[in-house]
């Protein structure tokens, strides 16, 4: 079995995704080991396509990109992504199953608990080491007899844990204390050292307080993490969703266009439109006032997993009529994936997939029709675009992606892509398009393009530059975090507890 280390948290969204992350890229790159990520189980809306059509969790992937490595559905055998008063789309090993509610779940808490362990001893057959990242927090004490993804996977995998506490949020010492001190007594042995993450000021506030949680506990704190905001790299899920993005290597220029993505209650892969925050002339938003919408160069409805009910939270708030205020202004709109399927005039659910309401009408700005079904598209893909797409000035080919969705759309509208060489993909309708193509902005030449024919459209020149290499700029951001974690962890210690 190889050697590996847990980190947990205090709770959600404390930076256990991005430290795992980071200590990925130190252990393969500094030590030449062959190191991957594990998480047992993950709560999500950011997922991606293994080579061989497996759903995971983004988190995961983006912690196999680190590690060197391609990204593996053992990585994340099980994929929870919330449906809304349905439950939560349950995917084991890369393919849905069914969508459950939480007691149903638990039920089944043997199964999947196989699951998991198959998927660490696949996994674990293969690496010379394995960070495991876990969920939430360990010491939700009514779950503590269920859960599959925190301690019972320290448990099994002989790990020693790394606890990190926010202390942006406050009250890290006592989430720390009250994590410990709420465990049992042999899972609390399991705890070797704590992070404070997200810390801002004169480090040596912190010393007493260090020093009286480790004599309260016999714990060490073996680093403080700085607070930095955007990273550049994609986050677990909508908590990191601020209003305005912008990684903290780019800021906009004085004639930027201006891109606002609807924020969507249930939106999901909002790493589709990552790339643009590494482009200096766009500025980003994340919005759902009117007055973003009617005010901006380029409107995006991003993906979604519950199609219907977010495009009626929107007509409900009157943004439908807004949006097409905006459309006739002239202003471009792009849907992806589920932002696609709301753009044409109706969404059939015969089966209940997402909702009880059989038909919904949509949007109406393609002539486009999506029907629900019960097999999912889970595909990485390859395309070219199928004819002019608005304020896209060239064709463009050898363009890459992966495909999630349930629905099928079809329609009399141009396609937007031809995908594999043979299928169309998309619409296209006056300055309106769509695709289920998620990381179609991934495309470097494709992203710059679209970009300088919007600017084209203000009456302004195109980019001088050449166009930003999103997969180098990625990979660059990796690297920072190592080396954020390098300067301000006890990386002896963490090599020590490595066994190495």
């Amino acid at each position: 079995m190889p050697k590996s280390i847990m980190i947990q948290g205090t709770g959600s969204g404390v930076g256990k995704t991005l430290i795992v992350a980071g200590l990925c890229r130190i252990f393969s790159k500094d030590l030449g080991l062959r190191v991957a990520p594990f998480k047992a189980q993950n709560m999500a809306l950011n997922s991606f396509v293994t080579a061989d059509g497996g759903e995971i969790g983004t988190a995961q992937a983006t912690q196999a990109e680190a590690a060197g490595i391609e990204p593996s559905v053992y990585m994340n055998p099980i994929l929870l992504k919330a449906s809304g008063e349905s439950g939560s789309q349950v995917i084991v090993l890369g393919k849905v199953t069914k969508t459950m509610q939480a007691a149903e779940y638990y039920e089944k808490k043997e199964q999947f608990w196989s699951t998991v362990t198959y998927a660490w001893d696949e996994l674990s057959a293969a690496y010379e080491f394995i960070f495991i990242e876990g969920a939430g927090s360990p010491a939700e004490i009514n779950l503590m007899d269920r859960e599959i993804v925190n301690m019972a996977v320290a448990r099994h995998t002989a790990s020693p844990v790394i606890l990190v506490g926010d202390i942006d949020r406050g009250g890290v010492f006592a989430s720390l204390f009250g994590t410990t001190a709420l465990l049992n007594y042999d899972d609390s042995r399991l705890i070797k050292a704590f992070i404070i993450n997200k810390f801002r000021g004169d480090l040596n506030i912190l010393v007493p307080g260090n020093k009286l949680i480790e004599a309260r506990t016999g714990i060490p704190v073996i680093g403080v993490l700085p607070y930095v905001t955007n990273m550049g790299l994609p986050e677990e899920d909508g908590l990191v969703l601020d209003t305005r993005a912008k990684t903290q290597a780019v800021a906009a220029t004085e004639h930027s266009i201006k891109i606002t993505v609807l924020r969507l209650k249930y939106i999901s892969n909002f790493t589709d439109f990552q790339p643009f925050q590494y482009e200096p002339h766009v500025d980003l938003i994340i919005s759902r006032r009117p007055e973003d919408i009617l005010n901006t160069d380029l409107i995006i409805i991003p993906g979604s997993k519950n199609t219907i009910a977010d495009l009626e939270i929107l007509r409900a708030a009157g943004l439908d009529e807004v949006i097409k205020k905006a459309v006739k202004k002239g202003i471009p709109l792009i849907g992806l994936c589920g932002g696609y399927q709301m753009l044409g005039r109706q969404i059939e659910d015969l089966h209940g997939i997402e909702s009880a309401q059989a038909q919904v009408p949509g949007l109406c700005l393609l002539d486009t029709m999506t029907v629900f079904n019960k097999t999912k598209t889970t595909r990485q893909i390859s395309a070219q675009t199928a004819g002019q797409i608005p304020f896209v000035m060239t064709p463009h080919s050898a363009l890459t992606g992966y495909e999630i969705h349930m629905g099928q759309t079809t329609g009399a509208d141009t396609p937007a892509f031809i995908v594999q060489g043979q299928y169309p993909d998309g619409a296209v309708k006056d300055g309106v398009w769509g695709t289920y193509i998620h990381g179609i902005f991934d495309n470097d030449a494709f992203r710059r393009d679209l970009i300088d024919g919007i600017r084209q459209r203000k009456g302004q020149p195109p980019v001088e530059e050449a166009a930003v290499n999103y997969a180098a700029e990625k990979d660059a951001a990796i690297d920072r975090l190592a080396q954020l974690l390098r300067t301000n962890l006890d990386m002896e210690f963490i090599y020590s507890l490595a066994g190495l």
